[in-house]
């Protein structure tokens, strides 16, 4: 499911195009990126390991996964209880152990609970796909903007996802610098968030 799950974000991201931005990267991400890069005009980021190891992923992204995984179980539990429901109606039937009109009636109070469960499944899923969506988004974002602030000086013509790259010499790797502020960025959001909460 993890895999999936990142897969997922990560096919949100197949090019880091390089935009021009007036704000300067931390020295943190400055110097991890210097030292992994010896110059050149192009890079690579690991956008798996960005996404795997991110503050955001670990917090949010497992949180959503676990919620997510939840959900599936209570409906195909759900559902399991409701097939076992009509077995028994239907062995109970065919020994004879009740009417046809307690039967029918039976039946019919089992179909209801099948439309109420179908329509709260459709919810249900329709939420978490919108928060999954509303995630991938955000961390996309993220991103994104991290690449564009590490690379606000254009020191880069092009700069990959690693998962589109055959082959590629490991200097021209800044997927640290762009973790690290990915992180810084996502720890920003977090403080003006709860600025905002307090201010209300």
């Amino acid at each position: 499911m993890k895999k999936i799950f990142l897969a997922a974000l990560i096919a949100t991201i197949s090019l880091a195009a390089c935009q021009n931005q007036n704000t300067e990267a931390p020295a943190e991400a400055q110097d991890a990126a210097t030292e992994q890069i010896n110059g050149g005009d192009i890079a690579y980021v690991r956008v798996e390991y960005v996404m795997a190891e991110s503050e955001i992923y670990k917090t949010e992204g497992v949180a959503l996964q676990e919620k997510t995984e939840k959900a599936s179980k209570s409906w195909a539990q759900k559902e399991k209880n409701l097939q076992y429901e009509a077995t028994q109606l239907q062995e109970k039937y065919q020994k004879g152990l009740i009417t046809t009109a307690d039967a029918q009636k039976q039946q019919q109070n089992i179909e209801r609970k099948i439309a109420n469960y179908q329509t709260n499944t459709q919810k249900e899923a329709k939420t978490l796909e919108e928060e999954n969506i509303v995630f991938t988004n955000r961390t996309q974002d993220l991103v994104m903007r991290a690449i564009r602030e590490i690379n606000a000086d254009k020191k880069y013509k092009l700069i990959v996802n690693a998962t589109a790259l055959l082959d590629g010499d490991e200097s021209l790797d800044i997927s640290a610098a762009v973790l690290a502020k990915v992180n810084e960025l996502y720890a920003k959001e977090k403080t003006e968030a709860k600025q905002a909460e307090k201010a209300e």
